[in-house]
């Protein structure tokens, strides 16, 4: 008996959350861990434990496979990572970082970078395949008009995946980060000042909350800080 040690961490984004049933599938070079079932409630920015016990020894761990169901209503969950530890305490990191939506099963690899050619198992080089195919199917070109750039061949950006669209999670992020910089530049006398500046003295205090940005060696660049 073979008892793995499995970490699932939870994205700290807005809703990143679930109630659904998440269940997990350990893939290694000797063989696949039986599917299993992890707590149906998964918090943002929280981490779950869990065991996984195989028969044997799985050998390399090279992908994760979760899958979700919805119990009732669906609610959408963002998963960041995954860490597993081995029983000879080995540690592998699956980073995931998307949204797994409605009935889905998705397999994520393990985090070191690997060009297609360092692929010399068979079940990489399938999940590499199956990853294209799916990346082709989402990513199709259209003309929108005569001498225009093309676009992609969806009616709305609603048609794309969550994982693809700019997401009102984000949206809400800017807009707060946008409200928060309009109050700071309001408090520190920015948008008030009916005058001009005397000196680059003044400008410095204006910006003295920019994240230690220096305005005297902004205005000397030939390009706008970034």
């Amino acid at each position: 008996m073979a008892t793995y040690k499995v970490k699932v961490v939870t994205g700290d984004v807005l809703e990143a959350g679930t109630r659904n049933s998440v269940y997990i599938t350990l893939v290694g070079t000797r063989g696949e861990s039986p599917q299993t079932a992890m707590s149906y409630k998964f918090l943002p920015g929280t981490v779950k434990e869990q065991t996984v016990k195989c028969k044997q020894d799985l050998g390399p761990i090279v992908l994760v496979r979760l899958a979700k169901s919805r119990l009732f209503l669906e609610d959408a969950w963002f998963c960041k990572e995954v860490y597993v530890t081995a029983p000879d305490g080995t540690a592998y990191r699956f980073p995931c970082y998307q949204w797994l939506e409605g009935i889905t099963t998705q397999e994520f690899r393990e985090g070191s970078g690997k060009k297609m050619a360092d692929d010399d198992l068979e079940i990489l080089k399938e999940h590499r395949r199956k990853e294209l195919k799916a990346r082709q199917e989402a990513y199709q070109w259209k003309n929108y008009a005569e001498g225009w750039p093309c676009c992609l061949n969806v009616d709305s950006v609603f048609d794309l995946d969550s994982n693809i669209q700019f997401s009102c999670t984000r949206t809400k992020s800017f807009k707060g980060l946008l409200i928060y910089q309009g109050a700071t530049h309001l408090l520190s006398g920015f948008l008030t000042r009916p005058n001009s500046w005397r000196s680059l003295d003044e400008m410095r205090s204006i910006f003295s909350r920019t994240q230690g940005r220096d305005i005297g060696a902004c205005l000397a660049l030939p390009f706008p800080c970034s």
